[in-house]
């Protein structure tokens, strides 16, 4: 008998100190995002989610990476998965590039769930951070207004010329998200509503405009799905994207905002959700027709799946841009360059810019571009352009770059 309680208890010591050993590795390379959904993700899918659509869901998280390890695969393996060229053919006609420099990115890989996250600021209302599919978003869960705005150094940082990017998510019973342009005291500038048939905004002076959502993406197709929302400004023109179309054009808002504020009607049963915030000094790229002399073009709107080397859809803008580029050009060949922050292990950051790398140029070939004039190499984080110890920094260092040879 002794023996066995022996055995059973060295087998459980052992156990217990791989499980140590498994947390202390995990927690260095980045904090736990799988926790349990909150009672706030089972309200919403009661109310708007099929309970296909809420089994689908599950399984997508309990696939989900949430580490820092790049997947194993190889590029032309999470092809054969995932396919790049598939999904990105409806974008084809897109044309918005984001701004050449980041002021701020949050997708919340470095906040708690459950918890407001810390690079935000509560205006009104509440917010909460929950999962919801893949990662975390945010939800604003009680006000009439509730508003939140990025936490920044400046109290006017948005300039004449700046981008805004973010993705939403809509149920049947909550209310779409709003996004404020104000001035430094919050005081409305240009209010602009989405919806699932379209988008209105108001801006000075006391004017409106709306634009229609295309037929396929109106009503119960908007509801239940991820949809990625695009805004440009520049010297007092606003342009509206939804997924990939331009939905809304104001050439004249009669206003030069300073902040950018999401809001609504949000409460916990019919939350507004948002992730993957982010905005950028500048309006895009605009080398088109233009003789390319410069060395290289950097570029941070080709995005992709964390820890992935799949092409997000609305990187295509920039894509598109690059394609042009090419053919207006076309004694130029280029290298394809990805680069990330220093967050996570060397060799896998590594290794997975190679991969970005290597999508890159291989999404470029199925638009058309010869395989001859692009090479790709992955640098990981042995170039950065900019402070790794900062949230804007890192983002500016997650980048693509194409290389004049």
């Amino acid at each position: 008998m002794k023996k066995y309680i022996f055995l059973i208890t060295a087998l459980c010591t052992i156990s217990f100190a791989n499980a140590q050993i498994g947390s202390i590795i995990k927690n260095a390379k980045k904090k736990a995002t799988d926790k349990t959904n909150t009672a706030i993700d089972k309200t919403i899918d009661n109310a708007g989610t099929k309970k296909s659509n809420d089994a689908a869901a599950k399984d997508t998280v309990s696939k989900a990476v949430v580490n820092n390890t790049p997947d194993e695969k190889t590029p032309a393996e999470n092809a054969a998965q995932e396919p790049v060229a598939a999904p990105l053919k409806t974008y084809a006609n897109y044309d918005f590039v984001p701004g050449a420099k980041i002021i701020f990115e949050d997708n919340f890989t470095e906040d708690q769930d459950g918890e407001f996250p810390s690079h935000w600021d509560l205006i009104n209302g509440q917010g909460v951070l929950n999962k919801r599919e893949d990662g975390e978003a945010f939800y604003l869960t009680d006000g009439n207004y509730v508003r939140v705005t990025p936490l920044m150094k400046k109290k006017k940082y948005l300039g004449k010329e700046f981008t805004v990017e973010f993705d939403t998510y809509l149920t049947e019973a909550a209310y779409a998200v709003r996004i404020h342009l104000n001035d430094s005291t919050h005081q409305d500038l240009i209010a602009i509503q989405t919806n699932s048939g379209g988008v209105d905004c108001s801006f000075q002076p006391e004017r409106s405009l709306s634009g229609s959502l295309p037929e396929d993406l109106k009503s119960n197709n908007y509801l239940n799905k991820w949809h990625h929302y695009a805004l440009a400004y520049k010297n007092g023109q606003l342009k509206v994207y939804c997924d990939a179309t331009r939905v809304l054009v104001i050439p004249n808002c009669g206003a030069e905002p300073d902040v950018v504020e999401f809001a609504g009607i949000g409460s916990v049963d019919a939350p507004i959700i948002i992730k993957n915030i982010r905005i950028a000094e500048g309006a895009g790229m605009n080398m088109l027709g233009k003789k390319f002399t410069d060395t290289k073009i950097i570029t941070h709107g080709i995005n992709f799946d964390v820890n992935k080397a799949i092409i997000k859809p609305e990187s295509m803008g920039t894509l598109n841009g690059i394609v042009q580029i090419l053919k207006d050009n076309p004694e130029i060949k280029f290298e394809v360059g990805g680069h990330t922050d220093s967050d996570g292990d060397d060799a896998s950051n590594l290794k997975l810019s190679q991969q970005r790398a290597d999508a890159v140029k291989a999404q470029l070939i199925t638009m058309g571009v010869d395989a001859a004039r692009l090479t790709a190499k992955g640098y990981g984080e042995t170039k950065p352009i900019a402070d790794n110890n900062t949230f804007d920094g890192k983002a500016n260092n997650r980048r693509v770059e194409f290389v004049k040879l």
